[in-house]
């Protein structure tokens, strides 16, 4: 019974998000009240959401403060010569973008943390997606699974894990791993290739004289932006119209909430939502962010800021302190040097107080969906159910058994449930057919590509709140590539004889 409950318990958070009935946040503490009851344990619901909450606390507070720090680096122009150097790259070309946007989330991947690397990613390629009216739900997919595909390097966690798990060197499960994992980046940056094909074919390609503009508004003063700040007012598959800065690309449908219709045939055209007006004023404030003139830049500081922020990163691969209280130390020293004045910190700590409650209000609510699965039993029962159901036959093939139940289970599950809950069971069964530990546990790293756009991931939310995409539609989106990224990592590493 608990297993069917916990299987219908993700299957309707899952559909009521992607059809948009609940929001995110709702479904993920209503939906598993709701179960909770049904299991019969209600009585003890505040119990489990009280584990859940402590559990993922840490998290949401390395969150609030890594968003307040990284804002402030935006703010003061840390990464405004990225944005420069991946503009000229791309050169306004849509395939160059995307390509650019899995080069870039898989680079800055390399600390280890997916929050970082999305709000890094996000912060530098947003403007040009939204300056070219290109689908937001493409960028928020390809970062996710070249971040996926990254998060498997030994300071990643997933690596780490299965070491412990199964008492082995992390070295010894990574590194033969490499080839394989350098298929699925590979796999991944074709895709991308794919993806800013058919951009490019829809939206056309720009030069970059008509991104890099002077750009004047009738009654306004003259202003020279980095990127420009005209974004579609329609959704869907009519003609966007810009707000009156710039150039349009071709005419096409406005990108609104970060949903294209052409962009792929999942995502869906709609009519423009009524709240639209309100999130298109706050892109314009975001793409403004990159102005060279905005009064929060400190030029002066530039060199402070960029050894801060390596030393930060530093410190976080070498596990030095904890990361909540290495972000907490650095958005501190951040706001103290770059904006001394009270009323500056403050306006800086109101500009970032939206996203930081967003995602914070997403992980205390993701510990109640966390808490009631664990709680209750749903994880284990699920769990065993599967193993058990291995047939005999496949026994001596345990490591490919592994590696395909790491990409449903990783989704389903939180990396510590699966890592050193299901993966010692799976391994004392890979043994008993004479399958070595080490197979079963570079096979369990398989699933990471899904596992990054899981709704119990909190830097997902990170994500998809600071590139205002639609959970559901990321979902909806990047599941079937991001299943297919780690099939081809799993066919990788049978074909070299790794798994």
């Amino acid at each position: 019974m608990l297993t069917i409950l916990g299987f219908a318990m993700i299957a309707t958070f899952l559909v009521l998000i992607m059809l948009k009935k609940m929001s995110p946040i709702a479904a993920l503490v209503l939906i598993p009240a709701l179960f909770c009851v049904f299991v019969g344990k209600g009585a003890k619901l505040g119990d489990y959401v009280l584990d859940g909450v402590t559990s993922l606390a840490p998290t949401a507070a390395m969150l609030m403060f890594a968003i307040v720090y990284f804002g402030v680096m935006i703010d003061v122009g840390l990464f405004d010569p990225i944005v420069r150097a991946i503009l000229k790259f791309c050169k306004a070309d849509p395939l160059r973008i995307v390509v650019g946007t899995a080069v870039l989330a898989a680079i800055v991947s390399l600390d280890g943390d997916g929050s970082t690397t999305f709000m890094i990613t996000v912060s530098a390629m947003y403007p040009l997606y939204k300056r070219l009216k290109m689908s937001l739900v493409v960028m928020t997919g390809v970062a996710a699974m070249a971040n996926g595909v990254m998060n498997t390097l030994p300071w990643g966690g997933p690596t780490a894990r299965a070491a412990t798990a199964l008492k082995l060197d992390a070295s010894d499960i990574f590194i033969p791993m490499i080839p394989a994992l350098a298929v699925g980046l590979l796999g991944v940056l074709a895709l991308s290739y794919v993806l800013g094909r058919r951009e490019r074919k829809r939206l056309g390609v720009l030069t970059l004289d008509e991104v890099l503009v002077e750009e004047t508004e009738t009654g306004s003063t003259s202003e020279t932006v980095l990127v420009g700040a005209g974004t579609g007012t329609g959704a869907g598959g009519g003609s966007g119209s810009g707000t009156g800065f710039g150039k349009k690309a071709a005419p096409t449908g406005g990108s609104g909430s970060g949903r294209d219709a052409d962009a792929d045939a999942d995502i869906d055209g709609s009519a423009a939502k009524d709240h639209e007006g309100a999130e298109e004023s706050e892109d314009d404030e975001r793409l403004a962010g990159l102005d060279p003139n905005r009064t929060t830049l400190r030029p002066k500081l530039y060199w402070f800021n960029a050894l801060l922020t390596v030393t930060l990163l530093t410190a976080m691969i070498m596990e030095l302190l904890p990361i909540p209280v290495l972000f907490l130390l650095g958005a501190a020293l951040a706001l103290t040097v770059n904006f001394p004045h009270m009323p500056d910190q403050k306006a800086r700590l109101g500009a970032h107080a939206e996203n930081v409650l967003n995602v914070a209000g997403m992980v205390f609510a993701a510990a109640v969906f966390t808490g009631v699965l664990t709680g209750t039993g749903m994880v284990d029962s699920m769990a065993n159910w599967l193993v058990d159901n291995i047939p005999d036959g496949m026994g001596p093939h345990m490591a490919f058994v592994t590696g395909v139940l790491s990409i449903p289970l990783t989704y389903f599950m939180s990396n510590d449930g699966f890592y050193f809950g299901v993966l010692p069971v799976l391994a004392e069964a890979g043994q008993a057919h004479g399958v070595s530990s080490l197979e079963i546990a570079r096979a369990s790293l398989v699933g990471q590509p899904l596992h990054m756009s899981s709704p119990l991931v909190p830097a997902v939310y990170v994500l998809v709140g600071m590139a205002k995409v639609e959970f559901g539609d990321h979902t909806r989106f990047v599941v079937k590539w991001a299943a297919l990224t780690s099939l081809v990592i799993l066919a990788a590493g049978m074909l070299f004889g790794i798994i």
